[in-house]
């Protein structure tokens, strides 16, 4: 067996909500025969149409098992583009909303704290960053943030994805009408087609991508637990403004670039990898240290 396997124990688990459940892997240290965290748990969240067994949420629980953590990755009920379960209809990325989002992590949160993990290091990833920001703001005992290159979130979202050559590229005022149209016709499930990435979005989703974004630099001032920016060098600063987040947050914050990296880590695993474990393992340590002085 590979060290890879060896080093931790595997659950597929499932999470109840109020429609479609959350599927994701449970990863749990493994010392010969016995299992369980020593350190505590990291919860992960994905980027916009990715899921739990790619990018970042594939490659750390690896090296974060190994240090002693439980992870739990999972797809929110916006994974992937398009998807079906049990049936032909449609799920997925193109239907996401904030709100739902933002409940999804909640569940999982949830379902962690009954495992026995009720504050986990929180990472995400993207658009999954953003959401981790709206998560550790309104759950203050979260220990430490990691950020993968989060956007800014917020208002003007669509207008910077757009303007980068993604979602409605030069058609944002042309398909915000057409949504709103749509969806004053009982037609928001509908899909559009876009001319950039992800391609395909319901009207409903496209409107609540404009209004509801989680606005990461509102928020900033609220985290309160140490956080690490990560960005790699092909990744322009406006989308995903880590120096911005640093000069705003309510706790010390820490900004790596990583080069020749573009936004998924595509060869630059282990550069991220080595980041986040160094940094884990020097704010967790500081952490205990603290708590130790108080007592």
């Amino acid at each position: 067996m590979s060290p890879f396997h060896a080093a931790m124990r595997l659950e597929l688990v499932s999470i109840l909500t109020d429609t479609a459940p959350l599927d994701g892997l449970y990863y749990e240290p493994m010392n010969g025969e016995e299992r369980g965290a020593t350190a505590g748990a990291v919860l992960l969240f994905h980027g916009n149409t990715m899921n739990f067994y790619t990018g970042a949420l594939r490659f750390l629980p690896q090296v974060l098992t190994r240090m002693g953590y439980a992870c739990l990755a999972f797809n929110r009920r916006g994974h992937d583009i398009l998807s079906t379960r049990n049936s032909r209809i449609a799920e997925g990325g193109a239907f996401q909303t904030a709100r739902e989002g933002i409940e999804d992590n909640r569940l999982a949160a949830q379902w962690l704290a009954k495992r026995g993990h009720a504050h986990p290091v929180v990472i995400g990833h993207s658009n999954g960053g953003v959401l981790a920001v709206r998560h550790v703001a309104d759950h203050p005992q979260t220990p430490a943030l990691v950020l993968l290159s989060a956007h800014g979130g917020g208002r003007n979202v669509v207008q910077r994805s757009s303007r980068a050559g993604t979602m409605a590229r030069d058609r944002v005022e042309e398909l915000t009408a057409q949504a709103r149209a749509m969806v004053a016709e009982s037609r928001g499930r509908e899909l559009m087609l876009m001319p950039g990435w992800w391609y395909a979005i319901s009207a409903e989703s496209f409107l609540d991508r404009l209004t509801e974004t989680p606005d990461v630099m509102e928020l900033a001032p609220s985290i309160k637990c140490p956080t690490l920016f990560i960005r790699g060098d092909r990744e322009p600063r406006e989308q995903y403004p880590g120096e911005e987040f640093k000069n705003r947050s309510g706790a010390p914050c820490t900004v790596e670039i990583v080069s020749d990296c573009d936004h998924f880590y595509n060869g630059r695993e282990d550069a991220v990898k080595e980041l986040v474990c160094t940094w884990l393992a020097k704010t967790m340590t500081a952490r205990a240290a603290q708590a130790a002085q108080r007592q």
